[in-house]
């Protein structure tokens, strides 16, 4: 009867073990910009996450997280000051910038395709990420124009291209 005992709990706990869900959740991220136009290159922070990344099959993942506006940096304070302000980035009234994935699409390359709603100033708009995993970070890319979430640094849609990069810990 003992040996049956200690026979099932070994049984359970592997069973357990191959069965759980390999997941994780983004422990910290870094994320740069480059504003095209102006040639100028930034950082926001104060990365929150929910998050929850399948190792495994990461098209089944779900991807949420913010940073807070307050953060932004490009080297040049009145520049970082001004573009906290409402006529930019209106920190005090919309202080993060949120994302929230709808679909993942794994790609012949190996790479993925996550769209998801990218929401800045109370502005929600579609965004696609091409991310790819390079042991335990997540790399992704996107392009967006600013003037798309009533940011307009210049005058012309073309001239508000900003290249998003993002460096995800898990």
């Amino acid at each position: 009867m003992y040996r049956n005992t200690i026979f099932l709990f070994i049984i359970y706990f592997t069973l357990q073990h191959v069965y759980a869900q390999n997941t994780t959740d983004i422990s910290s991220a870094d994320i740069t910009f480059t504003f095209i136009s102006k040639n100028v290159e930034g950082s926001v922070s104060g990365f929150k996450s929910s998050s929850n990344i399948d190792l495994a099959h990461i098209e089944n993942s779900k991807f949420v997280g913010s940073v807070a506006v307050e953060t932004l940096k490009t080297g040049n304070f009145i520049r970082d000051w001004s573009l906290k302000g409402n006529k930019y980035f209106d920190a005090d009234s919309h202080p993060r910038l949120s994302f929230e994935s709808t679909e993942i699409v794994k790609m012949d390359d190996g790479s993925y395709s996550v769209n998801g709603n990218l929401t800045i100033k109370g502005i929600e708009k579609p965004i696609t990420f091409r991310i790819e995993r390079r042991d335990n970070r997540l790399l992704g890319t996107t392009t967006l124009f600013t003037s798309d979430f009533d940011i307009h640094i210049k005058d012309q849609r073309e001239d508000n291209k900003v290249i998003v990069t993002l460096n995800l810990r898990l």
